[in-house]
């Protein structure tokens, strides 16, 4: 295998993943002829509108049955269809190094998990980007359907570590604005920012007609809470630090967790973004075809 490709999947999750394909609910725009509807009108067989016919125009477009019973000229027009433009957006902040006992560090699953995405998306013949920031985008790939492509721009992931202070929200904004044509936007992040500031960043890619994914990666004790003795508790990224026993606050810390979840999975839900809560426990071939196979259910 390539050697970027290499450095996130083995080859039995890439078996596993061959066959999978990762499809937009939206309408998009692409470079290729594809499975995607654009919002180009085109040759394929889909029909989506008529318009008056013009001068010029090809007769055989020309729908005869309006014609026969309107007396009027009328041209059929198509949906085309496109290849997808996917963007892998990673955050490699410094909290995103945490992990606890027995479980890899949320930026390395989130590069896995996004090396399993670029792979599907590559496999179905679409067109994968990435972009990798923490307080500014770091790593910037335009979107190409090939496997070698695909292979230089995990080459670049593999260059970054999770060091850094964070500004997801604008750094988001940021990246929203690179992206002139409609596409696929999939994060990875595990949302450790001002959560109004980064749920107006993910609008922002939404009122831009982008299909949005949210993979909110986190560590299964930063969600159970499940620590048993006394500990120094220090943020990564401002090395505050406090001592405290997690017995004794683990109810209420799992309440304003929950709240915190909520938080984000509420309002993308009003704004139709996919959002998946992803731990790091979870085997990410395993989540991957579930993930796939769920929303491929739901956008029938």
């Amino acid at each position: 295998m390539p050697e970027g490709i290499s450095s996130f999947l083995k080859p039995a999750e890439l078996g596993k993943l061959g066959r999978l394909a990762l499809n937009s609910r939206y309408v998009v725009e692409g470079s290729l002829a594809g499975r995607h509807r654009s919002p180009n009108k085109g040759s394929s067989t889909e029909f989506a509108e008529h318009r008056n016919y013009n001068p010029g125009d090809d007769p055989k477009h020309l729908d005869w049955k309006v014609l026969g019973r309107t007396d009027r000229y009328y041209v059929r027009r198509y949906e085309d269809e496109t290849n997808l433009r996917v963007y892998l957006v990673i955050d490699r902040s410094a909290s995103m190094a945490y992990a606890s006992e027995n479980q890899v560090s949320k930026y390395d699953y989130a590069c896995h998990l996004a090396a399993a995405i670029g792979y599907v998306v590559v496999k179905a013949k679409d067109s994968v980007g990435m972009y990798v920031y923490a307080d500014k985008i770091n790593a910037s790939v335009g979107a190409r359907n090939s496997f070698s492509h695909l292979n230089n721009a995990l080459a670049t992931l593999k260059k970054y570590k999770a060091a850094s202070t964070t500004t997801t929200a604008t750094t988001l904004h940021r990246v929203a604005d690179s992206i002139r044509r409609r596409a696929l936007v999939v994060l990875f992040s595990d949302l450790f920012d001002e959560q109004g500031d980064v749920v107006r960043a993910i609008a922002h890619f939404r009122k831009l007609h982008h299909d949005v994914i949210v993979f909110h990666v986190l560590d299964p004790m930063e969600v159970d809470f499940n620590f048993k003795k006394g500990a120094e508790f220090v943020d990564m990224e401002t090395n505050e630090a406090i001592v405290v026993d997690p017995r004794s606050i683990a109810d209420d810390y799992r309440k304003v967790f929950g709240e915190f979840l909520e938080g984000y999975r509420k309002p993308c839900a009003e704004m139709n973004v996919d959002y998946r809560m992803v731990k790091t426990d979870e085997p990410v071939d395993v989540f991957v075809r579930a993930y796939l196979e769920e929303r491929r259910r739901f956008s029938r």
